[in-house]
């Protein structure tokens, strides 16, 4: 053998000798078992008196089958001693580990709010009133809404010239008739107006055709929030019947009457009291009529100017229930100082008028007012005319299908009659409108009227009484028709008359 061999074979018996010698040495030192005694400080939670040793792991250790349950049992496991190798589990390899998530406690129970209940539907509004399906939807220009209309009709009356004689004839005659409406549509300020004009014309009596209109515009302007500016402006033509205690002569015709005026005002809050201060102006011409002889009468004497100022005062008591009172001044000015009798009827007058207006469950709505009004005359001759004077306009909706309006009035006016300071007029109309369709409307009507002419014992008595239908075929076409009944009944003789008057006719609005 040579010698590298040999030196390799002892180097070899010496490590076998030497790791044998150190396996002895480790045995004689440690237990039967082969197991480490005793709690590694690091696995410690508080110092305790020394326990005995550790039973050997059996084939299902007891941590297996409870983790918390040798803690739970146990006052401590710690041991003050280091273990000699603390590198090696201190437990059998088939044991499982204890975590410490298993010594932990359990975590609280969080209550979890309920989820939100869904949003309460909203509350169910009252469905507005519909529009109604036939009403003209007018002409928009800016911020300003225009409804004209043109109503084209024929009929017959049985007295066109309203005269008593008992073979008086009737004609037939044909009505046209123009409408305007204008509404503004401003954030503030506000536009408003109405304007009529009709003309009748009789096919067999030419001497009654006659033209008739009347409308008003007004504008409001709000120079703040409790002061408005009023602006007026009016117009009014009728014409004369020629049985008229005024007309003294055999007029053929009908004279034309034009009245127009304008006011101005302002009206200002102060919380619940509204102060409202008004002038005015007012203007009558009387056009000359022509007598059966073919002369001209001149009625220049009956042309005036009438001057007036009001002041109101109204308080709102509730939102329904506002009374007011009210004083007026006026001066009537002729444009000749003495009349076709040699009087002079230029006049000052005095009123004062209480009344309310009101607004009762929305059924109910109006104003009414009266009171007492005296005129003095520049001619000594004609005494003061005093008496009772007043304005009423009631409307009352029973059901929504059904509309009665009431509306009356009662004033002091002139005369030319000599000897006579004026005359005494009494007005009360009412109507009641039924809708049988959306469509069609069926409305009776009656009026009566009474003039009593002072210190002549002179009184007319003036009665109609009718029905209208009107049946709205689109919002543009409508078919209405009309029949009255006019009696007058008067203490002059030879003034009564009775007549009655049909008519139907197409309406186009726009």
């Amino acid at each position: 053998m040579s010698g590298r061999k040999t030196t390799l074979l002892l180097s070899g018996t010496a490590l076998a000798a030497l790791v044998l010698a150190c396996a002895a040495a480790q045995a004689q030192q440690m237990p039967p078992g082969n197991l480490r005694t005793g709690t590694p400080t690091y696995v410690a939670q508080q110092p305790a008196a020394p326990q005995p040793a550790l039973t050997p792991a059996t084939a299902e250790p007891e941590a297996v089958r409870d983790p918390a349950g040798m803690i739970q049992r146990q006052d401590s496991a710690v041991s003050g001693r280091q273990p000699p190798r603390a590198s090696q589990p201190i437990q059998a390899p088939a044991l499982r580990g204890v975590t410490q998530r298993q010594f932990r406690p359990p975590q609280p129970a969080v209550t979890v709010l309920p989820p939100a209940p869904p949003p309460a539907p909203p509350p169910r509004r009252r469905p507005a009133s519909e529009e109604d399906p036939y009403a003209a939807l007018g002409i928009r220009i800016g911020s300003i809404t225009l409804r004209p209309a043109i109503t084209n009709s024929i009929g017959y009356d049985t007295n066109p010239q309203r005269t008593s004689a008992p073979g008086a004839k009737g004609s037939a005659y044909s009505r046209h008739e123009g409408e305007l409406a204008i509404q503004s549509d401003w954030n503030v300020h506000e536009l408003k107006g109405q304007l009529r004009g009709g003309y009748l014309e009789f096919f067999r009596a030419k001497d009654a055709s006659r033209p008739d209109a009347e409308g008003n515009l007004d504008l409001r302007l709000d120079a703040t929030r409790d002061t408005r500016i009023l602006l007026e402006s009016r117009l009014r033509l009728d014409t004369q019947r020629p049985g008229s205690p005024d007309l003294t002569a055999n007029v053929t015709g009908r004279p034309q009457i034009y009245q127009y005026g304008a006011s101005a005002g302002v009206t200002h809050d102060i919380n619940r009291l509204q102060l409202t201060l008004r002038g005015s102006v007012d203007r009558s011409d009387y056009e000359d009529a022509r007598l059966s002889n073919g002369a001209m009468l001149s009625q220049k004497d009956r042309n005036q100017t009438q001057y007036g100022l009001r002041l109101r005062a109204a308080y709102e008591v509730t939102p329904g229930f506002k009374p007011f009172v009210q004083a007026e001044i006026d001066q009537r000015d002729f444009d000749e100082k003495t009349d076709s009798s040699g009087y002079m009827r230029s006049s000052n007058g005095v009123s004062g008028r209480v009344g309310s207006t009101f607004e009762i469950s929305r059924q109910l709505t109006g104003e009414v007012s009266g009171g007492y009004q005296d005129r003095k005359y520049d001619d000594t001759r004609l005494k003061n005319l005093r008496g009772f004077v007043g304005d009423a306009a009631i409307l009352w909706t029973p059901t929504p299908l059904t509309t009665v309006t009431l509306r009356g009035a009662a004033e002091l006016g002139d005369t030319t009659i000599a000897g006579s300071s004026g005359t005494t007029v009494r007005r009360a109309t009412l109507e009641v409108a039924h809708a049988l369709r959306r469509n069609l409307t069926v409305t009776g009507f009656t009026n009566f009227s009474r003039t009593e002419y002072d210190g002549q014992g002179l009184r007319e008595d003036y009665t109609n009484v009718g029905a209208r239908l009107e049946y709205k075929l689109t919002r543009t076409f409508a078919v209405r028709a009309s029949f009255t009944h006019e009696r007058l009944n008067s203490t002059a003789q030879g003034s009564d008359y009775t007549a009655n008057v049909s008519l139907v006719g197409l309406r186009v609005q726009f």
